[in-house]
Order: C-alpha cells, then sequence, then structure tokens
C-alpha cells in the first residue's frame, strides 16, 4: 500500500477500496496471517492477455488482425527483427 501510496499519489482509502474490489472479482488475494496483510495477484498474466487481446482486436479493428498488422507497418512501427518475426510466425501458421 505504501508503495502504491507513493507511486500514484492516491490516498490510502483509494488504494484499500481498489483492493477490496479486485479482491471481490478475484484478482487478488489477501493473506491476514502475519502481521502486516498481504496483497498478491490471483491471476497470471497467461490467464487474462488471450481475452485483452481478443478484446483489444475487437474495440481497435473490429477484430481485423490483418488491419492492425497493416496499421503497423504502414506507420513504420515493425522493426526488421519483428516482420521477420511475423513472417515466420505466418510460415509456420501455413504448416
Amino acid at each position: 500500500v505504501t508503495a502504491l501510496d507513493a507511486d500514484t499519489g492516491w490516498s490510502r482509502a483509494t488504494i484499500f477500496m481498489m483492493l477490496k474490489r479486485l479482491i471481490a472479482k478475484g484478482a487478488v488475494t489477501m493473506d491476514d496471517s502475519g502481521k502486516f496483510q498481504k496483497y498478491s495477484a490471483a491471476i497470471t498474466y497467461s490467464d487474462v492477455e488471450p481475452e485483452e487481446t481478443e478484446s483489444f482486436l475487437s474495440k481497435v479493428y473490429g477484430g481485423s488482425v490483418g488491419m492492425m498488422v497493416s496499421n503497423l507497418v504502414g506507420r513504420g512501427a515493425l522493426s526488421e527483427q519483428e516482420i521477420q518475426e511475423l513472417k515466420a510466425i505466418l510460415d509456420a501458421a501455413e504448416k
């Protein structure tokens, strides 16, 4: 809580309210068996990433991966290495 307070400038009440809501949603757990309350993530990045990726693609690009890649290419946002990685991924998907 102290770290969040320093990083965000949020009040302690705001931080505790956020933690309470995250616990209710099952995203965070709290262990109060020791001297201090310990908060931990209840879900991993790999649990959330597929759903968030689909949500992002749907909201921003109408679900089209092609539109997203076209946008990145058109803006010159991809490095040569990223382009090669995408080619390898697509080649592997065709096999």
